[in-house]
């Protein structure tokens, strides 16, 4: 709208984030699942879900016919971290191309293919090959869900007289180690780091 991207086809390839959209649209009218800015541009009938060159891709047909475009496009495709979907295809189809870019908004843990492209490794395995990462390489952080340590030593706070023990599974050592220590300083909690194939009695 404010002409700050050029005029291209911008393809949502992602069947999950295409049903999401079709809930919210569905609710668009009340002003309880929507902050301010959003209800106001809807009572102006603005299409707050659509914009012009937007494609919804719903098919894995649709999706190839994608890479098959010569001219310039967005691909907007749900990540897993790289790991798996739709983006892997588009990824060994325009990682080696320099003139594409590839922009992660989500965190990519150490060891996943969009950490490995996101850390500068020069060639990545997709499907079995090896893929020159040629293409230009961006993160936003700032779309992360995940909750931050007093996010979560908050929520923990409510529950630390019933609470035994904490399991930390999802994370970073360097991370997890210091909210650990916090919870068993803070919270008096007991608290462990399960390794791989570790098992615990209940």
């Amino acid at each position: 709208e404010n002409g700050r991207i050029p005029k291209v086809p911008i393809f949502l390839d992602s069947p999950l984030a295409i049903n999401l959209t079709k809930i919210y649209k569905n609710y668009f009218t009340d002003k309880r699942y929507f902050n301010k800015e959003a209800f106001e541009a809807t009572k102006k009938d603005e299409a707050i879900f659509d914009f012009p060159g937007l494609k919804m891709i719903l098919s894995h047909s649709q999706s190839e016919e994608i890479d098959k475009i010569k001219e310039s496009k967005v691909i907007i495709a749900g990540a897993g971290m790289s790991q798996g979907g739709r983006i892997v295809r588009h990824e060994y189809h325009f990682l080696p191309d320099s003139n594409s870019a590839i922009l992660f908004v989500g965190y990519q843990i150490k060891g996943s293919l969009g950490r490995k492209i996101l850390d500068g490794e020069k060639t990545v395995k997709i499907f079995g090959e090896e893929i020159p990462v040629r293409a230009r390489k961006e993160f936003i952080s700032g779309y992360s869900a995940h909750a931050d340590q007093n996010m979560l030593l908050n929520w923990l706070r409510p529950m630390r007289i019933t609470l035994k023990k904490i399991f930390l599974v999802q994370g970073e050592e360097e991370q997890m180690l210091p909210l650990a220590q916090k919870i068993r300083d803070e919270l008096a909690i007991e608290v462990a780091i399960p390794s791989l194939n570790e098992e615990f009695m209940l």
